[in-house]
């Protein structure tokens, strides 16, 4: 059997976008799986909307997401040059355009924008498409040289028939058909000399042996012309895979207003990369059981293309938040503390044992950014309602509150050794000798210490990180608080 070989290959045009990482992803996991080649190259020939330091981004999320290329600009297999300004400089683009020119597949076309303008056009998929009527097909040899002698502007353009049918098979919809009265005759070489993203991709994917191609389902409705190329040269049509659209929650396309449509933007608010490679993995793809967590090692081993949905797959930050607390939970503190560090820094400063909180909030945040949140109260005593010492559950209100925070307060006063072993057995002796419940006690106290409804730890560890003069001073407020109450 042939190799399994797959291709990433992006446009320099800015952050790496969801949709362009799961194509990625899916593409090394179908190499990976096959014991295959996953390759990158570089789709520059869109001078226009190359954005410089774009580069960068690609190789830094192909890093950050574990995705290693076998080939590419960087790892020579053979197959180069892998960047395709630089596959220019060849001669390459030109050189099959002007065999498909010989076979009577392609042709010049030297209509200037007027005429072009003049044509009628089509509505596809929403857009504007203007059809061209193949003028220029009908210009004999002679007046072609001459044109190209006079040095006359000129594309190249695929010769499509306007009639019978194309058929092409994908992996996920099947085979599809199309009158060939719907192809147009797009253009394969630019007047600037550049071929067309369209043209670049199947000659590049040709001579570089890709076995597969993996791409949105935008792409659909340009594979009959793809499918066309390859059979004008005689060349083996890849094994072609089309992945369902990525949507918002709202059932639209992921916008980048939406602040979680790059791989960037994702690092930026907290994620953990292979959390975000774990979850797009489940977008448009199952695994026959139920589970959701995987490593990068074990969706190479689970991953069937087979398996991949026709049906638009939603992006659901809710979902994704999950999982990313999913992933800091399992983490191990040696790795965690230095990540959380930085977090817990900003919202305290210096002074407290972040290791200690480190440890309180691992398993109560989803992102990192959640930490200010879940630790603010220790840096100041937020302003809160006295209404929280009233708790159904716990059978206290106000007045009980009161009764508890004042007969502990001269036993804490006393208590020198303020670890929360040694708290909690002084709260512990007090609640039996009162015999009451342990929440009868611990709400109180904490909640005189944090003010605030929800903590990541109980009232004695806080405590130990307060420290004896802070948590004294609260339980001190607490009580005056009560007391303007009663």
């Amino acid at each position: 059997m042939t190799k399994i070989r797959t291709r990433y290959a992006p446009s320099p045009t800015g952050k790496m976008h969801v949709g362009n990482l799961r194509s990625a992803l899916y593409e090394f996991l179908i190499a990976k799986h096959a014991d295959g080649d996953f390759m990158l190259r570089i789709e520059d020939t869109d001078q226009e909307r190359f954005v410089e330091g774009a580069t960068e981004i690609i190789y830094s999320t192909l890093e950050k997401a574990g995705l290693q290329h076998d080939e590419g600009p960087d790892k020579d297999g053979g197959f180069g040059p892998y960047v395709q300004s630089e596959r220019m400089k060849t001669g390459i683009y030109l050189k099959y355009a002007k065999e498909l020119i010989d076979k009577g597949e392609a042709y010049y076309c030297f209509c200037d924008k007027e005429r072009l303008a003049s044509l009628k056009t089509e509505i596809v998929e929403g857009k504007e498409i203007m059809i061209y009527d193949k003028h220029c097909l009908s210009l004999s040899k002679e007046e072609v040289e001459k044109n190209l002698a006079a040095g006359m502007p000129y594309v190249i353009r695929q010769n499509n028939p306007t009639e019978g049918t194309t058929t092409f098979h994908d992996e996920l919809y099947g085979d599809i058909t199309v009158n060939n009265s719907e192809l147009d005759d797009m253009i394969l070489i630019k007047s600037d000399g550049y071929p067309t993203y369209n043209f670049a991709n199947v000659v590049d994917d040709h001579t570089m042996n890709i076995t597969h191609v993996v791409r949105g389902n935008e792409y659909l409705s340009s594979s009959p012309k793809y499918t066309r190329l390859y059979e004008a040269f005689g060349w083996q049509v890849p094994v072609y895979v089309h992945l369902p659209l990525i949507t918002d929650e709202n059932h639209k396309k992921l916008s980048k207003r939406s602040g979680h449509s790059s791989f960037e933007d994702l690092m930026e608010q907290g994620f953990l990369p292979e959390a975000v490679v774990n979850y797009i993995a489940l977008l448009g793809w199952s695994p026959e059981d139920n589970r959701e967590i995987f490593s990068l090692e074990e969706l190479i081993k689970e991953f069937d293309y087979r398996r991949i949905s026709k049906s638009p797959a939603v992006f659901d930050m809710v979902k994704l938040r999950w999982m990313n607390g999913e992933y800091l939970k399992a983490m191990d503190m040696d790795r965690f503390f230095p990540m959380a560090e930085p977090f817990l820094r900003e919202a305290l400063g210096d002074g407290f044992d972040l290791e200690k909180i480190a440890a309180m909030v691992k398993t109560r945040i989803e992102v990192f950014p959640d930490i200010a949140g879940q630790v603010d109260f220790f840096k100041e005593l937020p302003s809160y309602d006295v209404e929280m010492y009233t708790h159904k559950k716990m059978k206290t209100d106000k007045a009980s509150s009161l009764e508890v925070l004042t007969e502990l307060l001269p036993l804490l006063e006393a208590q020198e050794d303020y670890s929360n072993d040694a708290l909690y057995q002084t709260l512990l002796s007090y609640v039996e000798k009162k015999g009451c419940k342990n929440g009868y006690v611990m709400w109180p106290v904490r909640t005189a210490v944090s003010g605030k409804q929800m903590t990541p730890a109980g009232a004695t560890e806080i405590m130990e990180i307060l420290g004896k003069e802070e948590s004294l001073k609260r339980i001190c407020t607490g009580i005056e608080k009560l007391q303007k109450e009663s």
